[in-house]
């Protein structure tokens, strides 16, 4: 028997990979319920308290590796050697890695430890708005990592596209489904929840003079286009004092902080509340009259499906998976990256009650044909058996 294959009546292996505890929290925990019948579950990622509370979960093994989400060489050649370690200890049938470091790690690892099958999902790519040598390192760590993967999986359209017109890849790749590793959980997100209901109304009950709502739901930094945000929202409050934008997640400043303009500006103005990172983001949604997610790099954002799901429409950027979930002024608006005029008068479009009415009337139902969690975990646990199957059928 070879090692790398299942034994007789035993489960096959499945290691799924993220840099981060918090990623393998949102990408793949809703999933790993799904897995634990047919197969053997050990998540991997930084041993942070994210993948503490993942090893909770029935069914599923924890095990922490070290690993930095930037580029640092010699503490990255440790992560390799413990994730090559990790990987002859555990003999999986298959690797499924996310995240752009872990990727690398585990693609690599998996390929020198004779792991059958190595999949890597990318979730957005960093070197299309980086520069210079940087932008060149990157390529390289990417094109490295697919040529150890057997299986290249782009979350969506525009991921793929860029992969291809970058020169990272030759080889074929797959998308499951129409894009997307999460989907939406149409029970989880309904704006009609009475708890998120009262939430809600209470929120807009502090601050009876708002008569415009805008949110924001990410982490504040400047690859997210919070400065041209904040600039735009600043223009429309000068027109008019009832708009508020609400700002829900965390900062970054070790690896993509703010500008100092912009940190005082959010800090000051009075049309801006800054509420911290949330657990649920849900009454931030039904309480605001419109979304707005100015990123500058995506690869299919979970968020503009929840903010589709919970009937807000949405302002983007042209960027991947965003111009994917909107069709403009059907569900939202979509706007250049970076042009903070542009989105300046996509927020005044908005203010128009009987303008957003119409495009919210399609939001829900647009994401729930497409981006339905059961369809997206449908699509993955086909995909693993397809895999399976013909792992069998080479064997025989």
């Amino acid at each position: 028997m070879k090692r790398s294959k299942a034994s007789e009546g035993s489960k096959p292996k499945i290691i799924r990979a993220t840099t981060i505890g918090s990623s393998l929290e949102s990408f793949c925990a809703p999933m790993l319920p799904y897995l634990v019948d047919k197969y053997d579950i050990v998540v991997v990622s930084n041993p942070d308290e994210a993948l503490e509370r993942m090893s909770h979960l029935p069914g599923v093994r924890t095990i922490g590796v070290p690993m930095q989400r930037h580029i640092a060489p010699l503490s990255d050649l440790r992560s390799l050697w413990r994730m090559y370690r990790l990987m002859r200890r555990e003999r999986p049938w298959l690797v499924h890695s996310m995240t752009p470091k872990a990727g690398l790690i585990c693609m690599l690892a998996a390929r020198l430890a004779g792991v059958p099958n190595r999949m890597h999902t990318f979730t957005g790519l960093i070197w299309p708005t980086s520069h210079g040598i940087k932008r060149s390192i990157l390529k390289a760590m990417d094109r490295l990592l697919c040529s150890c993967a057997t299986v290249i999986n782009p979350e969506g359209r525009g991921v793929r596209d860029d992969m291809v017109r970058g020169g990272i890849t030759r080889r074929s790749m797959v998308i499951l489904g129409h894009g997307n590793v999460r989907g939406i959980d149409p029970e989880y997100y309904n704006p009609e929840d009475p708890g998120v209901q009262q939430t809600a109304k209470t929120l807009r009950r502090d601050d009876l003079e708002a008569s415009m709502v805008y949110v924001f739901v990410g982490r504040l930094v400047a690859d997210k286009g919070i400065a041209e945000l904040v600039r735009a929202f600043a223009d429309v409050y000068d027109k008019d004092h009832g708009a508020r934008l609400w700002l829900v997640g965390r900062t970054e400043d070790d690896l993509d902080p703010l500008d100092k303009d912009t940190r005082d500006t959010i800090a000051s103005h009075p049309g801006i509340r800054a509420f911290g990172e949330q657990a649920d983001v849900r009454p931030y949604l039904v309480g605001a009259d419109a979304f707005v997610f100015p990123s500058h790099r995506e690869g299919f954002p979970n968020v503009v499906l929840e903010a589709g799901a919970m009937g807000l429409p949405s302002i983007v950027t042209d960027i991947n998976g965003s111009r994917e979930i909107i069709e403009n002024h059907y569900n939202g608006i979509i706007v250049a990256p970076g042009d903070a005029k542009a989105l300046e008068a996509a927020m005044d479009t908005l203010r128009d009650s009987s303008v957003r009415a119409r495009m919210a009337g399609h939001c829900r139902d647009h994401v729930l044909r497409y981006w339905s969690a059961s369809q997206v975990r449908q699509a993955l646990l086909n995909f693993y058996a397809g895999i399976l199957q013909g792992s069998k059928t080479t064997t025989r």
